[in-house]
């Protein structure tokens, strides 16, 4: 009677521990999106992936922030082992954040950089993914001067996530309207002085061939000239003071004709400020512009807008496909597989790329630019063609990527009062030269 009993408890007790198993297990599959259960569902062998939480930080509005997360979620649900988490802060003080968080070895384990990606290079504080390449990063499809501007010292330690191409935006309404032929690729800087004189004059008071873009260009025009602002190789200025008395002297004379907008003008509505520009207005017919910001300008003007390349020196328009912002891996990652793997997401995938858009620059590789221009606006489409032209002709023409030069926030801001002192007329066009470059090196020397 008493064994009978036993071996009756013993069923009801192995009932319960079947039972309690499979509670769990259809718990945890309902609750829990990151559960071996659910990655059992998605056909892969549980447990044999460490779950693992990502950091990664960017700068930017909540616009940008809402892509970005919608991206990390589907992400997530592509890589049910890995938990990504996201920051974000306003451009102004989206540095001063990264380099406290630096300081004190709390930092995102991916976080975003621009054209000072050098200088964290230099301090030795990005992830070299050199071993991933190939297996979980795959750059098979992406420009090869975007492999290049992410490599220091003969490691990959950035992958750019959006690409622009400065060109020239030119506002065909005011063309028409002075019964002149649109510029096309392939001019030269004597027709671009040549057709801004000529529109002006043809429009008349009030209207203006082309802003004055001397500090936006000057690394064009050197390049154009086989030399640069900074060659990062060398770490060396690239160009000396007669290159730069020749950038300046070209548009004073372009602006005694009459082409360039007056100097009060371009403080008061600056180029930069596209709410403010003068080519949405129909005021002034062209400027140098990256190629990201060409809806912004269409969007506020009904006045069909085009994007033409630079006009071309001895070497050629010295443009290239550049980056505009990219991701980089912190050093001291405790996961760098992982991060590896957001970042081929990241360019590679094609859910990323219908969600991300065009908001960093368009995608780095071409096979995603060609998936966007499926479902292009017209504004858009005048982007992928004009970025496809710089992208190809780069191939043909290839020139060096351009880096920030130290002390880079200086040096603009004294290109800037140059351009202006020469505008203003408080200052020859030599004098200002002559001062402008002799300042230039003690502003290198000091920040090297």
């Amino acid at each position: 009677m008493k064994q009978r009993i036993l071996a009756v408890l013993l069923a009801l007790f192995m009932v319960v521990v079947s039972a309690c198993g499979a509670g769990s297990g259809g718990v945890n599959s309902k609750t829990d999106g990151n559960t071996a259960g659910n990655n059992t569902a998605k056909g892969n062998d549980p447990g044999t992936e460490e779950q693992v939480e990502l950091r990664i930080m960017w700068w930017g509005d909540q616009k940008r922030a809402d892509k970005t997360n919608e991206a990390l979620k589907v992400f997530q649900e592509k890589n049910p082992n890995i938990k990504v988490i996201g920051e974000f802060a306003p451009a102004s003080g989206y540095f001063d954040k990264l380099n406290t968080q630096l300081a004190s070895g709390t930092a995102p384990d991916v976080f975003f950089l621009g054209g000072n990606v050098v200088d964290y290079a230099n301090k030795g504080v990005l992830l070299d993914l050199d071993p991933y390449v190939g297996g979980v990063l795959d750059l098979t499809d992406m420009d090869q001067s975007m492999v290049e501007y992410g490599t220091f010292e003969g490691k990959l330690q950035h992958i750019s996530v959006g690409a622009n191409a400065r060109g020239i935006v030119a506002n065909t309404a005011m063309f028409e309207k002075a019964g002149m032929p649109v510029p096309e690729d392939g001019w030269s800087w004597e027709d671009y002085a040549r057709i801004s004189q000529e529109i002006s004059q043809k429009l008349g008071k009030g209207f203006y061939g082309t802003y004055d873009f001397t500090v936006d260009g000057m690394d064009i025009y050197l390049k154009q000239r086989g030399k640069q602002l900074y060659e990062m190789e060398n770490a060396a200025l690239g160009f000396e003071m007669p290159d730069a008395l020749e950038w300046f002297q070209y548009w004073a004379d372009t602006a005694k004709t009459g082409g360039v907008v007056t100097p009060e003008l371009q403080v008061s509505n600056p180029p930069g400020d596209t709410s403010k520009s003068l080519i949405v207005t129909g005021k002034v017919a062209m400027n140098l512009i990256p190629s990201n910001m060409f809806s912004a300008h269409q969007s506020l003007t009904e006045d069909p807008l085009i994007m033409v390349q630079l006009p071309r020196g001895p070497k050629g328009t010295g443009v290239v496909f550049e980056s505009s912002q990219g991701i980089s891996g912190y050093s001291k990652t405790k996961h760098p597989e992982a991060v590896a793997k957001l970042m081929n997401f990241w360019i590679n995938d094609d859910d990323a790329a219908h969600i991300l858009g065009n908001d960093r620059g368009v995608p780095v590789t071409s096979k995603k630019r060609t998936l966007l221009e499926g479902t292009a606006t017209p504004e858009e489409k005048i982007i992928y063609d004009y970025t496809s032209r710089v992208s190809n002709a780069t191939k043909a023409e290839p020139f060096a990527i351009s880096y920030n030069m130290p002390g880079f926030a200086e040096f603009s801001k004294l290109a800037e009062t140059t351009m202006q002192e020469i505008g203003f007329g408080r200052k020859s066009v030599e004098k200002a030269v002559d001062d402008f470059y002799n300042s230039t090196v003690k502003i290198f020397e000091s920040n090297k």
